[in-house]
């Protein structure tokens, strides 16, 4: 059952956030019960994306404070998903790389969701398929972004 309910208008940025909102809490649920958190998923992203990082660049990347992130860090090593090791830069600071199991447990968290997904835009056109996938690389691009605005909330859409 869908509701049809009349909505009020929103700006574009308000609509964007709340469509990506939406289908975020979406795409979570979808996954299956135990998989990594978000945060987790987080780390092992960024690894795999840009390599071996310190803990502060990774937390900074995630834009957390390494503190909030260290028994993240330290289940992911417990759990054979990541490896630490000593920067042979700076013998007092550690790097963490992504292991082949880390790499096969991102990998099936993004299938079950990219199944998901697939199965979702089946109903789509071929142009509303190619403008989901421009707006996925802008938003990547803006999520890239450094600037990191001030609280102001005009509307609460959810």
């Amino acid at each position: 059952m869908t509701r049809e309910q009349p909505r009020p208008p929103l700006g574009d940025a308000a609509e964007i956030r709340q469509g990506v909102t939406r289908l975020g809490r979406r795409m979570r649920a979808v996954r299956s019960p135990g998989a990594l958190s978000n945060n987790k998923l987080g780390v092992l992203g960024e690894l795999h994306r840009h390599g071996p990082a310190s803990p502060g660049e990774l937390a900074a990347a995630e834009r957390q404070q390494p503190q909030s992130l260290t028994r993240v860090f330290a289940e992911l090593e417990a759990d054979g998903l990541v490896s630490r090791e000593r920067d042979p830069r700076d013998r007092r600071q550690s790097v963490l790389s992504i292991t082949p199991s880390g790499a096969e447990a991102l990998r099936r968290d993004m299938g079950e969701r990219d199944n998901w997904l697939t199965e979702a835009m089946a109903g789509l056109t071929e142009t509303e398929r190619q403008v989901l996938l421009l707006a996925g690389r802008l938003m990547d691009q803006l999520a890239d972004k450094n600037s990191v605005p001030t609280s102001h909330y005009s509307e609460n859409t959810y």
